[in-house]
């Protein structure tokens, strides 16, 4: 037999097999149609919700999977509540992940001394004990830093957050009531230039989203301590109205990360996916406690969990 005929009886046999393998297609193989997993999307609205992710981020984010699945191949014996779930999970950890990767620690150590923080949230959010914690924090991976107490709207601000540095033994630069919080900022870091201090950690006056005067107030202290790095507060028990809280920052001011407070309090913290998904913004701590020490590092893995195992 020639080679030109072995080759056509070949392509012949591979044309057969190829045949008759998709003919044994239909009976091992199957598509996802909508009335497969449209309980089960039913179902995962309700948990997503149920753990505070925003009604307009659920709606979003379930639509993405869907399409995703509609008209997928999968085999016949595959579990279709499984699959959906597996896919749930793969993009809300790359979703978090994508946002994920900003160590605060190396970031400092990598910049020009000092390195200027900004605190600013509402009022309530637990900002002044979240800056505690970030002081032992940094403490203890042996950086040195000074406080500028720029909360001058509320009386007793400043002597809360004297409280903790006298505890934490750092300085703390404070200014009059009624002062201009941006003076105290620029004084901080003057003091933290002269001393070779690390960190230069600001206060800010808690300030509700219709508090037009203290956010222009804020606007002036950014433009003149020029920070490294913004931190939003937010209370993980403050459900929708926190995602609007951090939509309103953005647009007002901006910021770079999130630390968010009383996770401990059997919050969900679906916040954070409503964060990542319509922000593109981090969350890089968790305020897991009153003590100093009890500041985690967030992780798209404990969220996951949390998520799936409430």
């Amino acid at each position: 037999m020639s080679a030109q005929k072995k080759d056509i009886k070949g392509e012949s046999e591979k044309a057969e097999e190829k045949k008759k393998g998709s003919f044994l297609d239909v009976f091992r193989y199957r598509e996802i149609k909508e009335k497969d997993i449209e309980d089960l999307i039913e179902e995962l609205r309700y948990q997503l919700l149920e753990s505070d992710v925003s009604f307009d981020v659920t709606e979003k984010f379930l639509a993405d999977i869907k399409n995703a699945l509609l008209g997928k191949r999968i085999k016949r014996s595959e579990d279709v509540e499984e699959i959906l779930r597996d896919t749930l999970k793969k993009s809300i950890t790359e979703i978090l992940t994508k946002n994920e990767n900003i160590n605060l620690i190396d970031l400092i150590r990598k910049s020009q001394k000092p390195f200027v923080i900004v605190f600013f949230g509402v009022n309530g959010v637990g900002k002044t004990t979240t800056i505690a914690k970030v002081i032992y924090m940094l403490k203890k991976n042996g950086l040195t830093c000074i406080v500028s107490a720029s909360d001058t709207f509320r009386a007793a601000a400043q002597e809360q957050l004297s409280i903790h540095t006298q505890k934490l033994e750092v300085p703390i630069v404070k200014g009059k009531y009624g002062g201009d919080p941006a003076a105290v900022a620029f004084d901080a870091i003057q003091s933290a230039k002269s001393r070779g201090i690390d960190v230069v950690l600001i206060d800010t006056a808690g300030r509700m989203n219709t508090d037009t005067d203290l956010t222009n107030e804020l606007r002036r202290l950014m433009k003149i301590a020029k920070p490294n790095f913004r931190i939003l507060v937010l209370d993980s028990l403050g459900g929708n109205d926190t995602l609007e809280q951090a939509k309103y920052f953005e647009n007002a001011i901006g910021f770079d990360a999130v630390i968010l407070t009383k996770v401990d309090a059997d919050a969900k913290g679906g916040i954070v996916l409503s964060l990542a998904y319509e922000l593109s913004k981090p969350v890089i701590f968790l305020g897991v406690g009153q003590e100093y020490e009890k500041l985690q590092h967030f992780s798209a893995d404990w969220f996951v969990e949390r998520l799936f195992n409430s």
